[in-house]
Parts: C-alpha cells; sequence; structure tokens
C-alpha cells in the first residue's frame, strides 16, 4: 500500500587476505533474515539491524574488513571472494538448507569499475565481473528482495568502454554495448527475465538522516514483481515537506568534544593555506594573490575544484567522506582545526555505534568508514523491506528531490536512453 504526499498539501578494497580462514557458523534462521555481500565495515548491515533483519552471512575479501566482521560479529558466518562459492556453498556458510527461504540478498559491488572517475571499463574490467557473479548468485538464491547499491556512475556506465580518443567525427559511432547506461539495462534485463522487479533510484543519504551528502543508487528488486516504493526520507533540505532539516556536521560532532583525536596531518606547506580560511571555505576564498600560488597547476584545470582547501561548515552536512581526508583535490579539513577529520569525526558522520570496532592500521579505518554505506541510509532500505514483508503502508513523496540531479529514477532513466538500446537485448 502506497501512502502519495506532496509538499503542497503539507504544512570495499584491494587488499586482500588470499591465507584468510572462512567462518561457518551455524545458525538458526530468524525472520527477517539478510546475506550480505561486499560487505565491507557492515555500516548497510547496522543499519538493516536496526530496521529488525538479521544478516546470517557476509561476503568480504579485504584483510581488514574481514576483521572488523570478526571482532564485532563473531557469530555471522564470514565468506571471501563471491566467485569462489557456488549458491549452494553460499546457503551452506549461512547455515541453511538449499531451497530454504532468504528474505533479502544485499550488495555494493566494488564500485570502481563504474565510477566516473576510473577508466569505466566496468563488465570488462575483473572488479565488474564480480557485480555479474552477484546477479548470477542473487538469481540462484531467489531471495524475496535483491538490493544493489553502487555509485551514481552507475547510471551511465556502459557494458563496453571505447577511450575517447577513438571517438568523434570521422569514427565508427558507439555501438549499442558502448552506450551510457548499457551495463545497469544489462543488470535490470538479467533480473526482469526471471521474474524480479526492478526500481531505482538515486538517494541523498542527508534525506534519510545522515550528516552528509552522500549520493548512491540504490536498486531494489522484489521476486513477486511487485514494483518496489521509493525510500521513505526522514529529513529534507527545505521546508514544505513537514519532515526534521538535515543533520548537521556540527550535530554529530559536538559529543566528541574532549576525546583524544586520532586523525592524519596536512604538510605544512598546505597549512599556510588553511590557516588564511572560515569554515564553510575552500581555495576560492583565498586573496586572489595568494589562489594561483596555493592551487599550482590545477589553478587551470576544468570544473569547481571546490573539493580543495576546503574547510567543512558547522551549520551544512558534511562534504562525502573519501577513504583518504587529507588528498588535495578532497581534502576534509576540521572547521576551525588546522587538521584533516579523525577517524572518530568520520564514524560519527557515517553512524557507526561507538562499541563497533575498526580493525587495521588508521588509514585501512579510514578506508572502511570511508567507503561504507551510511547506517541511516541502510535502516531506511531495511524498513522499506520490513514494510513490504508486513503488508504495511510506505508513505511516497510527490516531487521529493531525493538527489541533486534529475532522471535518475528507473522510469525517467529509461526514457533518456538511445531507443536501439531500449530495444536490445544486452
Amino acid at each position: 500500500m502506497l501512502i502519495i504526499e506532496s509538499p503542497q498539501s503539507l504544512s570495499s578494497g584491494e587488499d586482500t587476505d588470499k591465507n584468510a580462514v572462512d567462518q561457518t557458523q551455524p545458525a538458526t534462521p530468524l525472520t527477517p533474515i539478510a546475506l550480505s555481500f561486499f560487505s565491507g565495515a557492515m555500516g548497510l548491515d547496522l543499519g538493516l539491524h536496526q530496521a529488525g533483519i538479521k544478516t546470517l552471512l557476509a561476503c568480504e575479501v579485504d584483510r581488514a574488513c574481514r576483521a572488523t566482521i570478526q571482532q564485532n560479529v563473531p557469530d555471522t558466518a564470514l565468506i571471501g571472494d563471491i566467485r569462489d562459492y557456488s549458491p549452494q556453498a553460499v546457503m551452506h556458510h549461512a547455515g541453511l538448507n538449499w531451497g530454504d527461504k532468504v528474505d533479502v540478498m544485499v550488495g555494493g559491488p566494488p564500485c570502481q569499475a563504474f565510477s566516473t572517475a576510473g577508466k569505466r571499463r566496468a563488465f570488462e574490467d575483473d572488479r565488474g565481473n564480480v557485480f555479474l557473479t552477484y546477479i548470477e548468485t542473487a538469481i540462484a538464491i531467489r531471495p524475496k528482495f535483491i538490493v544493489i547499491e553502487n555509485v551514481r556512475g552507475l547510471l551511465s556506465c556502459p557494458l563496453q568502454h571505447r577511450p575517447h580518443a577513438q571517438r568523434g567525427q570521422g569514427l565508427p559511432e558507439l555501438n549499442v554495448l558502448e552506450q551510457k547506461g548499457s551495463a545497469l539495462r544489462h543488470i535490470t534485463q538479467q533480473l526482469k527475465c526471471v521474474g524480479y522487479s526492478v526500481n531505482f533510484n538515486l538517494y541523498n543519504a542527508a534525506n534519510f538522516g545522515s550528516p552528509q551528502i552522500r549520493e548512491r543508487v540504490v536498486v531494489i528488486c522484489a521476486r513477486d514483481g511487485e514494483i518496489m516504493p521509493y525510500l521513505e526520507p526522514s529529513h529534507a533540505q527545505h521546508s514544505g515537506w513537514n519532515l526534521p532539516s538535515w543533520r548537521t556536521f556540527q550535530d554529530v560532532v559536538m559529543p566528541l568534544q574532549g576525546i583524544q583525536h586520532q586523525h592524519l596531518d596536512f604538510p605544512e606547506k598546505r597549512l599556510k593555506y588553511y590557516r588564511l580560511l572560515q569554515p564553510g571555505q575552500n581555495w576560492r576564498n583565498l586573496p586572489p594573490d595568494i589562489q594561483k600560488e596555493a592551487m599550482g597547476k590545477s589553478f587551470y584545470s576544468g570544473g569547481g575544484k571546490t573539493g580543495f582547501y576546503r574547510r567543512l561548515a558547522w551549520d551544512q552536512p558534511s562534504p562525502t567522506l573519501v577513504t583518504h581526508p587529507a588528498m588535495p583535490a578532497t581534502d576534509l579539513c576540521h572547521p576551525t582545526e588546522d587538521r584533516p577529520l579523525s577517524i572518530q569525526e568520520y564514524r560519527a558522520i557515517q553512524e557507526f555505534p561507538e562499541h563497533w570496532e575498526l580493525a587495521g592500521s588508521l588509514l585501512e579505518q579510514y578506508k572502511q568508514v570511508g567507503n561504507a554505506v551510511p547506517v541511516s541510509l541502510g535502516a531506511a532500505i531495511g524498513r522499506l523491506l520490513i514494510k513490504q514483508l508486513r503488508g504495511e503502508p510506505v508513505r511516497q513523496y510527490s516531487n521529493f528531490p531525493y538527489s541533486r540531479y534529475k532522471n535518475t529514477d528507473e522510469v525517467s532513466w529509461q526514457a533518456t536512453l538511445p531507443s536501439a538500446l531500449c530495444s536490445a537485448i544486452l
């Protein structure tokens, strides 16, 4: 059941442990239960747990992430590379018999193959192949719901990448496999062919209670073929939706006052520029005669370059956390202190509970948290699934700005595809 509302009516990783030993724990099946893949530090699973969903199995290859999982949830079965396990083996490790019911399969396959910042080789990339393995495993196990989380680049990624030097006037036109969106089109075709409905959108985590601007594609598929509703927002940037305002950086870091922060350091040659900036400012706020000196060759490159010499604002959500807070183009500097964000602040922004232990070095901890799904976004996914399982109403908000971008939901995205791609069997 849907409740439609409108504003007018309202007032994971490359570091793998090849010698890791899987842990298999017999589990008493609970309802609802989930199998988790590319689990990382388990931000998504923590959100599902908040909503009342039990993760029986985690799948992860990164050494530090595996240690984090083992330290925090030793009763959760843990396996390694998904390509090393048949669907039957996955079920066995989860303590289930083949044919037992699984409510949810969730996974965020490695995003590098789809990122607009990468080479975008998609399924030609070895990391892209694990995406296909995840889909094939899910189709074999046939859970009630399949969830895929990924970066925005998934919406435009082609199945085959042609280098830009081989495009343009006088060169062959892009074939259907090289068209933008063909990778996601291929995935949705596979799922629809076996009876699953497919619905997706690009969601800003700030709309679900995260103190962070972080936009991710969430694909939710239902075995019964019923089109899934969108996630229910709990917060909004602007008034008119009868929802609380976005949470801010200050909201989550103020409780950390007085603790010992662990953090990286900026080199002195960058600190001298940071000392000239106020909260919420970046390189553009430096004196004009210093901007070129501070930016070097990057001054002449394109784009807004807002990640250079960026101090966070107290009264706004954090920018998207990255895996290293002190890289020149994606700096995440404290609003008033002359340092990058600490790992404690990273944890607070991604909403990891205090008891959750992170394994590995400081850099490995930053990477785990920076790659994680915000816990509140995971909880929003879990709440939607629980409501669908129970037949409870799901509130929908007409024209709600789920992200900063247009044509990111399944219906409008499909309408933007070339006609040849829409009719092709990939």
